[in-house]
């Protein structure tokens, strides 16, 4: 628990904390036990000492009030970094050589949508997923006792890819319902129809990330031609996912072993438990776009919520929402709701104009027993 301090206190015995109004103290519930009525034991984030306080001088934090600004990201737009190189000599990009070349025959086969911009960027959140629509306790549905898994309901998948470390993991790394698989794949047909088509994918280790990205690359008809880069700082933030940190992903080797279109040479801009720490949406973009400076076509991002908010701010140079703006904003982000950004390479810089395909509404629909609607009393 997170604790704000509503009053100065100063310390009477040495194993005590000194506070002052607005600090904020961090508090472990689970060693509690041997302190005495009316006092609490924390950190302070202040200062990082730690002691007793009186519990009746704070109250408890809002979550969004105790995120951390760790640092800002500017992106200066200048000619080499957004400019097609003609002349430059092979490059080695996350590890495999690329040729500024190759990507122009690339272009060639793009929209014309696609064709007529040097380059997009395309964010999208993942479909529906099974834990929201049948709830936290999901996965206590559709196990049996000997622990066979079976559907409790048409919207949950037909099946679960294997993971070593077992399906409980599942609970915070929840997959796509039926529904979500099909939104998703409704999603790629849409684009398919529009003539659009991107060029690399990159995706949240989130499982219904991965999902919703390789169902997208499907209805696209791209699914044997463009690979899934999975890129662990597209996770949202540890403070936006309450109650626990970064999940026990799938690794990408089992992914692959699912039949997910998973790059497997691709090396991550910013790989899990880095000098960085927590996931930070602007630095990955920044990677990114320093990784692929020259090269042309749209960059398909499969993330969650927030990623549409952190993303685009940054790249159409606008300030980073606060706590209550950005909580509110992601709110109303849907399922499957996307922003599209393309670069004015003549002006050097980007704007936002309306994705290629319309959004994707759909209703609720409650479970449904025949018997206790229909037939009994």
């Amino acid at each position: 628990q997170t604790l704000r301090v509503l009053f100065q206190y100063k310390p009477q015995n040495i194993d005590e904390l000194m506070i002052n109004a607005g600090d904020f103290i961090y508090v472990d519930p689970t060693q509690q036990s041997d302190v005495s009525e009316g006092w609490v034991i924390g950190t302070s984030h202040r200062t990082g000492c730690r002691g007793f306080l009186p519990e009746n001088y704070t109250e408890r934090a809002n979550e969004s009030d105790t995120w951390v600004k760790h640092r800002e990201y500017v992106f200066v737009t200048t000619p080499r970094f957004f400019t097609q190189t003609e002349n430059r000599p092979n490059e080695k990009l996350n590890g495999e050589v690329h040729n500024p070349s190759v990507s122009r025959s690339v272009t060639d086969v793009l929209s014309l949508q696609t064709a007529t911009l040097q380059r997009g960027v395309l964010v999208m959140r993942h479909g529906e997923r099974v834990d929201q629509v049948f709830g936290k306790s999901w996965l206590q549905q559709c196990f049996t006792a000997d622990g066979k898994y079976h559907r409790a309901d048409l919207n949950f998948p037909s099946t679960l890819p294997k993971r070593k470390d077992g399906v409980k993991h599942f609970e915070y790394d929840p997959p796509l319902s039926c529904c979500g698989i099909f939104q998703s794949r409704l999603i790629g047909e849409a684009l398919l129809d529009q003539e659009a088509t991107v060029s690399y994918v990159y995706s949240s280790p989130a499982l219904c990330c991965i999902q919703t990205a390789q169902h997208v690359l499907q209805g696209l008809k791209l699914d044997q031609k463009v690979k899934i880069r999975v890129e662990p700082g597209l996770f949202e933030w540890t403070k936006w996912e309450t109650n626990r940190g970064i999940p026990s992903f799938m690794t990408v080797t089992e992914m692959a072993e699912a039949s997910y279109k998973i790059d497997t040479s691709y090396r991550a801009s910013y790989p899990p438990g880095d000098e960085y720490g927590e996931p930070d949406s602007p630095a990955v973009l920044l990677l990114l776009f320093f990784a692929f400076s020259g090269v042309l076509g749209v960059i398909l991002i499969v993330g969650h919520g927030s990623s549409l908010v952190s993303f685009t701010r940054p790249l159409i140079g606008l300030p980073a929402r606060d706590s209550s703006d950005f909580v509110q904003a992601v709110r109303k982000i849907p399922l499957l709701g996307m922003c599209f950004c393309e670069e004015l390479k003549e002006e050097n810089k980007w704007h936002m104009v309306n994705p290629p395909v319309k959004t994707l509404t759909h209703g609720a629909n409650a479970s449904f027993n025949w018997r206790n609607s229909i037939v009994e009393d």
